[in-house]
């Protein structure tokens, strides 16, 4: 009896870092020894580019467009450690759905039972997360993961696309879809992009995950086209990505956030700008971020 797949979908706004912690998920998951495949879902196909020395990799849809029909195997392409890499593609510039690739790659891979063939521990779809709709809530829709995580840093458009996934996720948990894991706090360094993530996550009914750091070391290693975990194995920066990859492979108990309404989130956020400039002209005590 083939062993059962965690399917895990990897949320977040694009340019937030979410291709790149993702990536670092899969080399740290691959390290412990699970079998991986990261499966990009993004329109630019580049998740996929540091577990490849930054080579891009054909798409599911560009080789649609070749042939009439595709075998999986021609579209899984091997990565740092052995994790399977695959990217979904999305149709020519100004023509269709940006979302088909995901709609298309995961009917290809569901037909020709490939997870199972591959005997894989974890695939974890890279998802964009600026806009919940069509083929991008297919892994939250349809139920296809099971975990959901977001990657928010603590500025107010990220945060506006977590809670818009949050909104998704309540939307259709109604009819057995994915759950929320939590979120992954992205390029937090100052004292106050903590508070306000964990703020947001206290308003939201959700938590943090991890808290990843902004570091030169990941900007060094991706201009090699490598993941941090690869390129930089000893640094710090490694042991925080290794750390969240403990706590995604030990991660049991998703739930139903509770997505704030734009009204509440704006409000939400114009008192944080109004305590972030008292701060910045010193009338305020930063300890006093706890009563906003």
């Amino acid at each position: 009896m083939a062993k059962k797949t965690t399917q895990i979908a990897i949320y977040g706004k694009g340019g937030i870092g979410k291709s790149t912690t993702t990536s670092n998920i899969s080399a740290a998951l691959s390290e412990m020894g699970y079998k991986v495949m990261q499966f990009g879902c993004d329109p630019k196909s580049d998740s996929t580019n540091t577990l490849r020395d930054g080579k891009y990799i054909p798409t599911v849809l560009d080789t649609l467009r070749e042939k009439n029909s595709v075998k999986a195997s021609e579209v899984i392409f091997e990565g740092f450690n052995g994790i399977y890499c695959v990217e979904a593609g999305g149709p020519a510039p100004g023509v269709g759905c940006a979302g088909r690739g995901i709609i298309t790659a995961v009917e290809l891979f569901k037909q020709q039972k490939i997870f199972e063939e591959l005997d894989l521990d974890y695939v974890i779809y890279d998802v964009l997360g600026d806009v919940v709709c069509g083929g991008f809530a297919v892994p939250i829709r349809e139920g296809i993961a099971e975990h959901v995580f977001t990657v928010s840093s603590a500025d107010f458009m990220s945060i506006y696309a977590s809670n818009n996934l949050f909104k998704g996720i309540h939307k259709y948990s109604k009819s057995g879809g994915a759950l929320l894991g939590g979120v992954i706090a992205n390029s937090i360094n100052a004292p106050y992009a903590k508070e306000i993530i964990d703020d947001f996550v206290a308003k939201t009914n959700t938590q943090v995950v991890e808290y990843v750091p902004r570091s030169v070391t990941v900007t060094q290693c991706e201009l090699q086209g490598k993941t941090t975990i690869e390129a930089a194995p000893k640094s710090a920066q490694a042991d925080v990505y290794r750390s969240l990859g403990k706590k995604i492979a030990n991660h049991t108990e998703s739930k139903v956030p509770s997505p704030l309404e734009i009204s509440e989130l704006r409000q939400w956020a114009s008192k944080w700008g109004d305590y972030l400039l008292s701060v910045e002209t010193n009338t305020v005590r930063t300890e006093n971020a706890a009563n906003i």
